[in-house]
C-alpha cells in the first residue's frame, strides 16, 4: 500500500486481490466464492469504476441477504439451449459468473443459449460477462432486474430499478463491449457518493418530496435517463427480469438474464470478428468536430484504463481501505 494524498491509496493488482479474497473470507465466503468475488470488483477498479470496485465489498458485507440462509444453486429448469437457476440467495456476483459459463459451454455445442438467475443479489458490472462470453468467441447479451430505487416519470416513489443492459462482441483485437443502465445514476455509485460524503450531479434524483438533490443520504428516487426513454428501457429489462424468473424469486425483484451466440450460426467466426472490427474502424474514422481529438467508443476508455492500472495499481479513497480493513463477521464500521 502506498500514501497518494490524505485521501487516497494505491494498492498493487497483487495487494487488491489480497485484501478482497481476506475480507470476503472474514464474512463467510469459501476460498472459490472470494477469487470470484475478488476478480470481479479488482478488475472494476481495473477498468476505472472505483464505485464498482473494492467499495462494492462493503455493500456485500452490509447487504441484509448476506444474513439470511444460503442454499447451492439450483436448475429450476434446464434444457440443451436454456437454464433456469434458482440462485440460493448466493451473491449475484458468483451465481452470474456460473451461469455464464453455462451459457457459454451450452452456446458452443448448441449454436445459442439463454440462461436465467433468480433469488441472488449484488451481481456487479455487466460487463465482466458479456465481455467473459466474448472472449469466448460469442456475442453475449446481459440484462438485469434490480431492486426498485428509480422513479417513472412524474412518480414521487420507486418504481424500477437501475435495470442495466450490457452487449459483448468479438474482434480481431479485444472485444467491444457496451454496458449501460437505464438510470441517469447508478445505485453502487450513489452508495459510493455518500459513503465519501460528497455530492451528486445536478438532475440525477429527487428526495421524497419530489424536489432535486445532490445530498445522496436525501436521495428518495434516482431518474431514469433520458426521460420516457429510459423508463422505457427500463421496463424492458424488468420484463426481461419477470423472464428470468424474478416473480418466483424471494423477493420478487432480481432476476439476471445471460444469452450467447455463436456467430457461425450466421457466418464463419473469423468473418464475422473481421468485419466487426472494420465497422468499428470506420465508426472511429468519422469527421470529427473542431477540437475533437478522437471518436471513443464504448467501453474503451475502461480497457485503456484496465492496462494503465495493471501497471500502476489502483488508486482507492482511504475511507474504503480503511472500512476494509475494520470488517469483521457481523460488524461492518461505519465510515468518519
Amino acid at each position: 500500500m502506498q500514501d497518494i494524498s490524505q485521501d487516497r491509496v494505491r494498492l498493487s493488482v497483487s495487494e487488491a486481490q489480497t485484501l478482497s479474497e481476506e475480507v470476503l473470507g472474514r464474512i463467510g465466503y469459501d476460498a472459490e466464492e472470494s477469487r470470484i468475488i475478488a476478480d470481479h470488483v479488482v478488475d472494476a477498479a481495473l477498468c476505472g469504476y472505483e464505485y464498482s470496485g473494492l467499495p462494492k465489498i462493503l455493500n456485500v458485507a452490509e447487504h441484509r441477504q448476506l444474513r439470511q440462509p444460503r442454499r447451492p444453486m439450483r436448475a429450476l429448469r434446464e434444457t440443451s439451449i436454456s437454464a433456469l437457476f434458482d440462485g440460493g440467495n448466493n451473491n449475484g456476483m458468483v451465481t452470474m459468473y456460473r451461469a455464464t459459463q453455462v451459457a457459454i459451454a451450452k452456446a458452443r455445442e448448441r449454436g445459442m443459449s439463454v440462461v436465467g438467475v433468480n433469488n441472488s443479489w449484488v451481481s456487479g458490472r455487466s460487463a465482466h460477462y458479456v465481455e467473459m462470453v466474448a472472449r469466448a468467441g460469442m456475442v453475449g447479451i446481459h440484462s438485469v432486474s434490480s431492486r426498485a430505487h428509480v422513479a417513472a416519470p412524474g412518480s414521487l416513489g420507486a418504481a424500477t430499478g437501475t435495470n442495466p443492459i450490457a452487449f459483448g462482441f468479438p474482434t480481431l483485437q479485444e472485444p467491444f463491449v457496451i454496458d449501460l443502465g437505464a438510470a441517469a445514476f447508478m445505485g453502487t455509485d450513489l452508495i459510493f457518493q455518500e459513503r465519501r460524503g460528497a455530492v451528486l450531479p445536478d438532475g440525477v434524483a429527487i428526495d421524497a418530496q419530489g424536489l432535486p438533490t445532490r445530498d445522496p443520504a436525501q436521495v428518495a428516487t434516482i431518474l431514469p435517463f433520458g426521460g420516457y426513454k429510459g423508463f422505457a428501457l427500463a421496463l424492458a429489462m424488468q420484463a426481461l427480469g419477470v423472464l428470468a424468473g424474478s416473480g418466483i424469486g424471494d423477493d420478487k425483484t432480481y432476476g439476471y438474464l445471460i444469452m450467447a451466440i455463436n456467430p457461425e450460426l450466421m457466418l464463419p467466426g473469423d468473418e464475422f470478428r473481421r468485419d466487426m472490427s472494420e465497422m468499428l474502424a470506420k465508426v472511429k474514422a468519422a469527421p470529427r468536430q473542431p477540437g475533437v481529438d478522437e471518436i471513443r467508443l464504448p467501453g474503451e476508455r475502461s480497457s485503456r484504463e484496465r492496462i494503465r492500472h495493471l501497471q500502476e495499481g489502483i488508486e482507492i479513497d482511504r475511507k474504503i481501505y480503511q472500512a476494509l480493513l475494520a470488517v469483521r463477521p457481523g460488524k461492518l464500521p461505519e465510515l468518519s
